[in-house]
């Protein structure tokens, strides 16, 4: 019986793919979702002998439910196609399955930008279930485990190579900025005035900067965190532009 099944959710990753599924070599199963990639992630997940489901979606619920129907594991661990799984919290998950307190366990996420530049933030995001505990997911973009039952937490990090250069910063702003301007637009987010601006890009800047101490991680540290203010001003210029034509 198949007893630890990894999920990934991929789009483009033909330079990361690779080595997200060899620090899953615990897992008993791979399961990849390929999001419509156009490179060459199809390619290299049929020489990686994967096994590889093709979803196209703007729903990030929709595709790791998707994946949570083609698993076979009585457990399940999400990952993203730019995260790894550090040998530490490889042990730890493996105790934990073995062992369960829980049917659900949140898992510790240290960010590296910009290269190798460690984010000082550490973020707890749940990633591990046992099956039968998870009823599904909720939210288009930033979405959330329906779980039955009291979640834990392990030790051990997930490593998540995120904003790699500024090339793919751009190109994510740009691909999920309009996704976001829907969701407040169907939402009936409050008419956009020039003072919101300031007011996002501020709070994008002090949150990156300030709340989750970006200023310790030097140049690199500035430079996400302005970023991240601008990316928010693109999100909501979107959104002002979509309600001028409403």
């Amino acid at each position: 019986m198949t007893n630890l099944s990894a999920i990934i959710i991929a789009k483009n990753a033909e330079e990361m793919i690779g080595d997200c599924i060899d620090s899953l070599n615990f897992c008993d199963e791979i399961i990849v979702i390929d999001n419509a990639s156009t490179d060459r992630t199809s390619e290299l997940l049929k020489i990686l002998g994967v096994k590889a489901f093709s979803l196209k979606s703007d729903s990030f619920s929709e595709l790791r439910d998707f994946g949570l129907k083609k698993a076979k594991g009585k457990w399940v661990l999400y990952i993203d196609a730019d995260e790894r799984v550090s040998p530490e919290l490889a042990s730890d998950i493996k105790a934990a399955i073995e062992n369960s307190a829980f049917p659900a366990f949140k898992l510790q996420r240290k960010n590296f930008y910009l290269g190798d530049h460690e984010w000082p933030y550490i973020e707890k995001l749940e990633r591990l279930f046992k099956k039968n505990a998870l009823e599904g997911w909720q939210g288009k973009l930033h979405e959330t485990p329906i779980v039955k039952g009291e979640i834990g937490e392990l030790d051990g990090f997930l490593l998540h190579y995120t904003h790699r250069d500024l090339a793919t910063m751009l190109d994510k702003t740009i691909e999920w900025s309009g996704v976001e301007a829907d969701l407040r637009l169907q939402a009936k987010h409050p008419k956009m005035t020039w003072w919101r601006f300031f007011r996002v890009m501020f709070t994008g800047f002090w949150d990156s900067y300030v709340k989750q101490k970006g200023y310790k991680a030097g140049t690199a540290g500035l430079i996400e965190s302005i970023y991240q203010s601008f990316s928010m001003f693109i999100t909501y210029a979107r959104l002002w532009e979509k309600q001028q034509k409403k």
